[in-house]
């Protein structure tokens, strides 16, 4: 729909206290993956002719797009989850304010002769690259507001994935001990961009494997095989979470670059749609089904009513019986019933050493039992 946020996402103005889906460990780690980024776009930019002044503003324009979490404590859970990654991600509105922030930039450091089309670059490059590698991640990305709500993912590395931060961090801390208009400056930095853009690019080609195989093994055990949503676990790209959806539920089902065979068990996660019958228009679940795209489930205890999002993983890595979903969102009913709102809730998630062996030992490839499947959703 051609709104910068879904038209229910303003429904209601009630605060339930929740907390921002990713944790704050997550968030934190992710901004100095972006601040980084934006630091060695912005050297490359216009190093040589600003100095240290283009990694310092390259890194605040990288991380500037997810400042838009500033609005969280004065508006509703569905609107703050409907607006992040929203406007402040879209090519569209980057595109027209980049000359304007440069123009205020260029006026800061008007003594340094760089005019606005000389910022224009930088500023531009460190939000559009901030826009394009969350792309790459699971949570989905609205590149097109407002002419579009549609969340782009194509998730090929997990949020935190130190294989692609660190070369692009020792890159960019290198060149910084050379001046301004060295060759190694410039060289340091070319390469620690080159190569976390190659494994970028490395994580799609495995990711482009990775949905062949579940394609695959999918159509040989008669499920549906089209439109697989897969994405890496947790610090690695050799194993991977896939799924699949049907009318009544999704396959899911795990795989190892390691694994012996392509043939991948999978377990049934029914939606439970029946729970919300006669609620599926309400603004909560409205905007819910949109943020997970369809991949969840409903459970129900006590009268409370709770949609889990699939897409981001339970407690136990699913390599266990006992895992609870990371993304549950508790509903909130109105005075007429309606689900008007909702408050994310975050089991604790603290691995013990034997879920982080068998973590390890199902990346090597070690097959996961089918008495592992079961799960227990609170």
């Amino acid at each position: 729909m051609p709104l910068p946020l879904p038209d229910h996402a303003v429904s209601t103005r009630v605060r339930s206290g929740g907390e921002h889906p990713l944790s704050a460990v997550e968030q934190s780690v992710d901004s100095l993956t972006q601040i980084t980024l934006g630091a060695a776009v912005g050297e490359a930019t216009l190093g040589r002719r600003v100095g240290n002044k283009a990694p310092l503003w390259g890194a605040f324009f990288g991380t500037l797009p997810d400042l838009d979490v500033v609005i969280n404590p004065f508006v509703s859970e569905i609107t703050s989850l409907a607006f992040h990654r929203g406007l402040s991600h879209s090519f569209l509105v980057v595109v027209v304010a980049a000359p304007l922030l440069a123009w205020m930039v260029s006026r800061i450091h008007a003594s340094d002769g760089a005019d606005w089309r000389a910022w224009t670059p930088l500023v531009l490059l460190t939000l559009v690259t901030h826009i394009i590698l969350d792309t790459l991640t699971s949570y989905g990305t609205q590149v097109f507001a407002p002419l579009s709500d549609t969340r782009a993912a194509i998730p090929s590395i997990f949020i935190i994935d130190p294989v692609y931060t660190i070369p692009l961090a020792l890159g960019l801390l290198i060149a910084l001990k050379w001046r301004p208009t060295a060759t190694a400056r410039r060289r340091s930095n070319y390469i620690g961009l080159a190569v976390s853009t190659v494994y970028l690019c490395l994580t799609l080609g495995i990711k482009s494997h990775v949905e062949s195989v579940f394609a695959s093994s999918l159509e040989a055990q008669g499920k549906p095989h089209t439109e697989v949503f897969t994405q890496p676990t947790p610090f690695n790209t050799i194993l991977w979470n896939g799924m699949v959806q049907d009318e009544g539920g999704t396959w899911t089902g795990q795989y190892s670059l390691f694994d012996s065979s392509g043939q991948i068990e999978f377990e049934y996660v029914p939606k439970n749609d029946h729970l919300l019958q006669g609620h599926m228009s309400d603004p909560a679940i409205d905007v819910l089904r949109w943020f997970s795209k369809g991949y969840y489930t409903v459970s129900q205890e006590n009268g409370t009513t709770r949609l889990h999002d699939l897409r981001f993983g339970r407690t136990d890595l699913g390599l266990r019986s006992e895992g609870r979903y990371l993304f549950t969102f508790v509903l909130k009913q109105g005075p007429d019933g309606a689900f008007v709102n909702f408050a994310h809730t975050r089991p604790p998630f603290r691995p013990d050493d034997q879920l982080l062996r068998r973590f390890v030992n199902r990346i090597a490839g070690e097959e996961r039992s089918s008495s592992q499947a079961v799960l227990q959703i609170d």
